[in-house]
């Protein structure tokens, strides 16, 4: 019943999954889909027969009673980012990710209601506002959705076991495995529940009263769950809950996917605690610092994170590494990340005076004081929210990194680990690691190996046994935050006892006739089902080899919504490698041609990938080289031709526009239509009416400061070339002057002496030759550039300014070592002009998109200086993100730029504003676009309010 197998033919499979939803064309099979969408973050790999986009808990009710009446299992995705496989399948995923995006903030912030494909980071994101959060902490808070939350009863830094979702889950709405959908907070939940589900209801009862009933039982569950503990089903239900539908909201957490499906969930959320200090203590050795923590705990901590010798070592190698630790000679010490958290100042006061003697008397390597500053809090929360997958791409090429989560009575904890460090060694895990959540017991600790190989696979056999009787043996639980999954369910059975583990069997039985929700995960027959279907990490590319597939890049990508993500690109690069390994040809092949569209051409090469990851991966470099290789030899010459006479395409590319838009527009569009068919879309781009007519030449808006410049210059004006092939913004019907004129005439009013390159018309920051990959005319753009600019400047006497912040960064690239300092017009505005203007007159609410490059760059801070200058109220939508127009990939796959904003178009529409602006034109375009509203350079509203 736990195991259910299925003979259904592919197509009668696919048949069935089409008639459970409205729109077949969300059932999913190609080889690319179902390779893409397959692996999690876990150390499993399974590949689906299937992949199901489901639309609503309806949807979700059809596959369900189709999975049973097929015998195909059926298994849930959200985010991805769960580790023990309990988000792998080789029967049907649906991905509950997508379409269950709704958040509604309730009274005042106090509670939530959410469904299960919002991330946690977005949700604080809402909730921030009202000076609350959502209870569970996870380190995977950039990724992991509310689903996983509740179906793994995630926790985290600082929640412990009061604040995590069992302890603030108010009511869910559930679909059954029969595909009933209830609201368990609904009045009439008990009535429906006995009506529609009689023998559920019936047997939860049952099952509740036999464990109340059972002395025994109540004593184990009083001990396992005064520990985190995420093993099995939560047992404590039985005891906490006494309705049905009470019963139903709690079983579901930590059930993974196996019970039913959680469509919304409503929350008491906690107080956001917005005054915090941090040290990191650094002690000789892992039992030392373990030794310390009751003391520590008594001090009111609300974080003792603990970083054994490994894990400093690898943080040491990371981007932004905490002064304290890159100044560590590292041998055997370990750490603890100490927190105090307060609602207000003097609260954090009087909780770090009292602990100072408690800190006074530790054994600690060196001093570590508290500190307040938000900047360098950050930093060592980043070192530890990252550690996880900057451990793991440590790991040699090739093997496979396996992350485990126990927790023990926190006195047990430092002869826990240290018996768990002579296993290492014992079973030769020579680069393992140990780190958690020391406050609560909890630890994780990672090995490596290729585990698909038999002689590794035996000796992780033998280990994992004597880790079980290790964890067992001090009184702990085998999982604590992760759930059982498929790597600790053949264990469930030794840590609850016969009886408790029956009660877990009937559980399913109630809730699961069929047995095909997410078979052989908490609960199986198969006790080596934690040793099948490892995943197996070949050497691919050496842009992303080290990807340990966690997912924090995909809500930041731009086509998460409408192909691939940065992950998913990477796992069919390894899965096309497993492939040609195999000698299986037709399946490269396959990948190969749905590759080029759904991975290359639909890939903004943003780069926002890369802040999102935590070993800083930017996939969309991986990208850039594979369209390289998409070009032929003409193609390539004709871009390295442009190069040399880019002030003959800027005219060309301006009076098309322009032309375009004085013809009438059924004409162009078919005109366009034709020219893209025969062409290719890679090729042609996409006219649409809300683009402007060209722009004027860079030389003619620059006038004296390009011909005749002063003697001494300030810095050197290098506009966008994209301000000259698009005209500026239309605001009420008037075109604005464009961002060239607006910073000259900023400059000009504050006495900021500019000069302009005399051959600017002809100069490009390289970024349209990087982002198609056409490496010959970067390299012909980048020489005459460098030429021009070092002349301009006396070689990096002046900075050099730019007023497109992409452009910002490819000027930044381009000329690196030459000694130019390139910066950005927003930076040189706000830090030397604005000082000198008089107060410009605000408009209320003004609404900013930030761009890929201002975030990658640092330069939104100096945005928002620009903003406030000019509006009372600066909205920065909490559904930012990049608008995918990169450029010109906009204009060649609009449906790009309509899948990246949609999500933050519908938040300008709620919200509106009296004006809209950006800081690079192209952005400006695909917002404009988007939203409808005009947006425009912010620096041009800047000019434009000021007095006289």
């Amino acid at each position: 019943m736990l195991t259910p197998t299925s003979d259904l033919p592919r197509e009668t499979l696919l048949a069935e999954l089409a008639g459970a939803v409205t729109e077949p064309a969300r059932v999913r099979s190609r080889a690319l889909d179902v390779h893409a969408l397959g692996p999690d973050a876990s150390h499993f790999q399974l590949t689906p027969q299937a992949v199901v986009v489901a639309r609503d808990a309806a949807e979700v009710g059809a596959l369900f009673r189709t999975s049973a009446r097929t015998g195909v299992p059926v298994t849930l995705r959200s985010g991805g980012t769960s580790l023990s496989g309990q988000g792998v399948t080789d029967g049907v995923l649906v991905d509950v990710r997508q379409h269950f995006t709704d958040l509604t903030v309730l009274d005042g912030g106090a509670r939530v209601r959410v469904q299960p494909g919002v991330t946690v980071r977005r949700l604080n994101a809402h909730l921030a506002a009202y000076g609350r959060k959502f209870g569970p902490d996870p380190a995977s808070e950039i990724a992991c959705t509310v689903g996983g939350v509740i179906a793994d009863n995630s926790s985290g830094m600082a929640c412990g076991t009061t604040e995590n979702s069992y302890r603030t889950l108010e009511s869910l709405v559930v679909v059954l495995a029969s595909g009933t959908v209830v609201d368990t907070g609904a009045p009439d939940a008990d009535a429906l529940l006995r009506a529609r589900e009689p023998d559920l209801h019936a047997g939860l009862l049952r099952l509740r009263d036999r464990v109340r009933a059972n002395p025994s039982s109540l004593a184990t569950i009083e001990q396992q769950y005064a520990m985190k503990n995420t093993m099995g089903y939560g047992l404590n239900s039985f005891v906490d809950a006494d309705t049905v539908p009470e019963l139903l909201t709690r079983l579901m957490v930590g059930s993974e996917g196996t019970l039913g499906f959680v469509a919304e969930a409503t929350f008491r959320t906690v107080p956001l605690r917005p005054h915090a200090a941090s040290a990191l203590l650094v002690f000789d050795d892992l039992a030392t610092a373990n030794r310390s923590l009751p003391a520590l705990v008594g001090t009111g901590a609300a974080t003792l994170e603990l970083m054994d010798a490994v894990s400093l070592r690898v943080g040491q190698s990371l981007a932004e590494v905490p002064p304290e630790l890159a100044a560590l000679d590292v041998d055997r010490q370990a750490a603890l990340l100490l927190e105090y958290q307060a609602d207000d100042p003097d609260q954090l006061a009087a909780l770090t005076a009292d602990a100072a003697p408690v800190l006074a008397d530790l054994a600690l390597a060196g001093p570590a004081p508290l500190t307040t500053d938000a900047r360098a809090r950050a930093a060592l929360w980043k070192l530890r929210k990252g550690l996880f997958t900057a451990v793991s791409w440590a790991r040699p090429s090739g093997t496979t990194a396996l992350l485990e989560d126990i927790a023990v009575p926190v006195p047990a904890l430092a002869e826990t680990c240290t018996a768990l460090t002579a296993l290492f060694e014992e079973y030769r895990y020579g680069d393992s690691v140990i780190f958690g959540h020391a406050r609560d017991g909890n630890v994780h600790f990672m090995i490596t190996d290729r585990f698909a190989e038999p002689e590794p696979l035996r000796r992780y056999a033998a280990f994992t046994e004597a880790m079980v009787d290790l964890v067992l043996g001090h009184g702990g639980t085998l999982k604590a935050e992760h759930g059982t999954g498929r790597v600790m369910a053949p264990f469930v059975r030794r840590q609850f006892g016969e009886e408790l583990y029956e009660v877990m069997r009937e559980t399913k039985r109630l809730l699961d006739p069929a047995g095909t929700l997410n078979p052989g995960v908490l609960l199986t027959d198969d006790d080596e089902v934690h040793l099948r279907h490892i995943k197996v990490t070949p050497t691919v590319e050496e842009e992303v080899d080290r990807c340990v597939e966690c997912g924090y890049c995909e809500p930041v990508c731009p086509s998460r919504d409408l192909t691939t993500t940065p992950r998913q690109r990477i796992v069919v690069r390894r899965a096309r490698a497993r492939a040609r390994a195999a000698g299986d040809d037709a399946l490269v092949a396959e990948l190969d041609d749905q590759y080029a569209y759904d991975a290359v051409q639909t890939c903004a090469a943003d780069g926002m990938c890369q802040t999102a990851c935590p070993v800083l991966i930017n996939t969309g470099d991986l990208v850039k080289r594979l369209r390289t290789d998409d070009h032929p030899a003409p193609e390539r010459a004709a871009w390295r031709t442009a190069a040399g006479h880019w002030d003959t395409v800027g005219r060309l590319g301006s009076t098309a526009l322009s032309v375009a838009g004085a013809a009438p527009g059924p004409v162009v569009r078919g005109l366009n239509r034709v020219a893209r068919a025969v062409a290719g879309a890679e090729t042609v781009p996409l006219w649409s009416p809300e683009l402007p007519a060209g722009g004027t030449a860079r030389s003619t808006v620059a006038g004296e400061l390009a011909r005749r410049p002063g003697p001494v210059v300030d810095a050197v004006f290098l506009p966008s070339c994209t301000g000259a092939l698009f005209g500026p913004a239309e605001v009420d019907g008037r075109p604005t002057p464009g961002v060239q004129w607006s910073v000259q005439e900023l400059c000009a009013r504050a006495g900021v002496r500019l000069a302009v390159p005399s051959t600017v018309d002809g100069l490009c920051c390289g970024t349209p030759w990087t982002s198609k990959g056409l490496p010959e005319g970067h390299a012909a753009m980048v020489a005459r550039l460098q030429l021009a600019v070092r002349a301009a400047t006396s070689d990096g006497a002046v900075p050099l300014v730019c007023d497109a912040t992409s452009c910002t960064e490819g000027l930044r690239h381009a000329l690196e070592g030459t000694g130019v300092e390139v910066v950005d017009a927003l930076t040189f505005v706000a830090d030397v002009v604005l000082p000198r203007l008089p107060e410009a007159d605000r408009v209320a609410r003004l609404t900013v998109h930030p761009t890929c490059s201002s975030r990658r760059l640092g330069l939104d801070a100096d945005l928002a200086r620009v903003a406030s200058a000019v509006a009372e109220d600066v909205h920065v939508p909490v559904d930012w993100g990049c608008c995918a127009f990169a450029g010109d990939r906009g204009l060649l796959h609009p449906e790009l730029t309509a899948a990246a904003t949609a999500p933050e178009a519908a938040e300008v529409a709620r919200v509106g504003g009296d004006a809209y602006a950006s800081c690079n034109r192209t952005c400006e375009l695909g917002m404009t676009r988007a939203t409808g509203a005009s947006y425009q350079h912010v620096l041009e509203l800047l000019a434009a309010r000021l007095p006289g």
